[in-house]
């Protein structure tokens, strides 16, 4: 018959070489951070750290031409008169006028965006019918609260009815 002792003598190994090779894990390596710190010559970017060579760890190599290597971390500026590039995503709007499906609606839309654009000529404004509806709406925000504050700028003009904020798909600048 076993002792309780050499029973439990498996399960104790195993707990001594879970803990061992876990604490083995957590042991610091050098890792990009340090290597860039180490040779301040190379440009900080993610084609230099991938191809560094660190012991232990496997080797990558980039295949490409050397233009590509140039525009890593450049932006592009668009050319003269092309359209900067915009990446659309949910945000919000303020919104200015909501009216009918009627001529005089339309008309009223178009006199709302453009008393806007006098009051405020950096914020763009977009004036469509939406079936049932032609609206007027301005600005393009990611955040509520950058729509909050054009909201009560809007309304402390006094020229404008209804101004409300709208969850609408906008346009942000690359």
């Amino acid at each position: 018959m076993k002792s309780r002792h050499t029973r439990c003598l498996p399960l104790f190994i195993g707990l001594w070489m879970a803990f061992t090779a876990s604490a083995l894990a957590q042991q610091p390596q050098q890792d990009s951070r340090t290597r860039q710190d180490a040779n301040p010559q190379q440009t900080a970017n993610i084609l230099t750290s991938l191809t560094q060579t660190v012991a232990g760890q496997g080797r990558v190599t980039i295949h490409q031409d050397a233009r590509i290597a140039a525009l890593v971390g450049s932006r592009v500026l668009p050319a003269e008169g092309e359209e900067p590039q915009t990446l659309k995503c949910a945000g919000y709007r303020v919104q200015l006028y909501a009216g009918g499906n009627t001529r005089v609606a339309k008309n009223e839309a178009y006199a709302v965006a453009e008393k806007l654009q006098e009051l405020f000529p950096d914020l763009p404004v977009y004036t469509n019918f939406n079936p049932p509806r032609w609206l007027c709406r301005a600005g393009d925000f990611r955040s509520i609260e950058e729509a909050d504050a054009v909201m009560r700028q809007l309304r402390a003009t006094g020229e404008f009815k209804e101004v409300s904020i709208v969850r609408e798909q906008v346009n942000i600048p690359l």
